[in-house]
């Protein structure tokens, strides 16, 4: 039976990502799929996924993001598919907002591009938006949007084409580890490798246990709309832009696209707990606009027309929404991507690089560490 050097469980985001930086390394790669590649079944799919440097939810992730920008615009220039999309986006608030106050800071901090603006010049600007009085934003000219479904089809391609194995639509069952390797049983057989890294998404949880953290995982909805003036709403037009509400969710949305008629909008803010083996992902209803209909009536008035689309996807959040990113603490052979809390697909590239680093090395010299699993160690003890 052939042998690997790392066997990769779930080619979605992180998964596809890993199984690319890992070949592009030479090392034998096998990824194991359950789904099609790319799938709808988890969190990868509804066309678009925001880009952005300055990064509110914490600064540290700039360094990550910088790496990660430069490994997508290698991308676009080797793939047909050019998955990122450069538009420019804006990101608005109260002045004391986690939205305003965290760009600010981590573009301050980090001396990335950005212009700070008043409701009023957002306004002047992008007349399709209305404020609420004492809002501020910061616009970002280096932000944009990944199709991620064009990705995720461009990782794996990189993958392939470097000498990868990738099985799509074989769920693997089990696996173990001891210190000589590990061993994957899947439903069509049994695969061995040096290590063995888990980039299951919603699943992780069923797949890996004693990590000691619990991941919730949640419904979402996305939805697509058709202003009565689609034209002004279009692709170099109107940028991605992001809002904070009174309730700190935050609507998030993106210029219509060539590929969709649809303006899309989501808000982020982790919905109702869910399963993703029962959830059932055509189930969006119209209480379902709900989730997105308050953040056109009150920020974008303009945009305000019919459905025509919904999608449901999943985040999978850790315990302090931010991302977990290190070896498992009973196997260190075994690495683990997961808990990515509905704001990870930007970071794919280089998440996928520093699994392949814990694979090839044992650790990694990109500044990741405050995303471990020791930080939840420390503060139980």
């Amino acid at each position: 039976m052939k042998a690997f050097d790392a066997i990769v469980l779930g080619v979605g985001t992180m998964g596809a990502a890993t199984c690319w930086r890992l070949a592009e390394r030479g090392m034998r790669v096998l990824g194991l799929e359950r789904f099609d590649i790319p799938h709808s079944m988890g969190a990868h799919h509804g066309h678009s996924r925001m880009f952005r440097l300055a990064y509110s939810e914490h600064p540290d992730y700039v360094p990550l993001l910088r790496r990660s920008l430069m490994l997508w615009e290698g991308l676009n220039e080797r793939s047909t598919l050019r998955p990122f999309v450069r538009t420019g986006a804006f990101y608005a608030g109260l002045p004391d907002s986690e939205t305003v106050r965290g760009s600010l800071a981590a573009a301050r901090m980090h001396g990335l591009a950005h212009r700070a603006m008043t409701s009023a010049e957002i306004q002047a600007e992008y007349p399709q938006f209305t404020l609420p009085n004492g809002y501020e934003g910061v616009f970002e000219p280096s932000a944009g949007y990944i199709v991620p479904e064009h990705a995720v089809a461009a990782m794996t391609t990189e993958a392939l084409g470097r000498g990868a194995t990738i099985h799509a639509r074989e769920q693997a069952l089990s696996w173990s580890s001891t210190r000589d390797g590990v061993s994957v049983t899947t439903e069509q057989g049994e695969y061995h490798a040096s290590r063995l890294v888990v980039c299951c998404g919603a699943w992780t949880g069923r797949i890996v246990s004693e990590l000691g953290v619990m991941l919730r995982v949640t419904r979402q909805i996305l939805g697509w709309v058709r202003p009565k003036q689609p034209d002004r709403f279009e692709l170099g037009r109107f940028p991605c832009w992001a809002i904070e509400d009174s309730d700190q969710s935050v609507f998030y949305g993106f210029p219509i696209q060539p590929s969709h008629p649809g303006l899309k909008l989501a808000r982020h803010f982790p919905g109702p707990a869910t399963d993703p083996e029962s959830l059932d992902r055509n189930g969006a209803t119209i209480a379902d606009e709900e989730s997105f209909r308050p953040g056109l009536r009150r920020f974008l008035p303009q945009g305000d027309g019919p459905t025509l689309a919904m999608a449901i996807c999943m985040y999978t959040m850790s315990p302090d929404s931010h991302f977990i990113v290190d070896a498992h603490p009973a196997h260190p052979n075994v690495s683990i991507a997961c808990g990515f809390s509905g704001h990870g697909f930007k970071f794919a590239p280089v998440v996928g690089e520093i699994m392949a680093d814990l694979v090839e090395h044992g650790r990694t010299d990109l500044p990741a560490g405050f995303l471990g699993l020791g930080r939840f160690r420390s503060t139980c003890q």
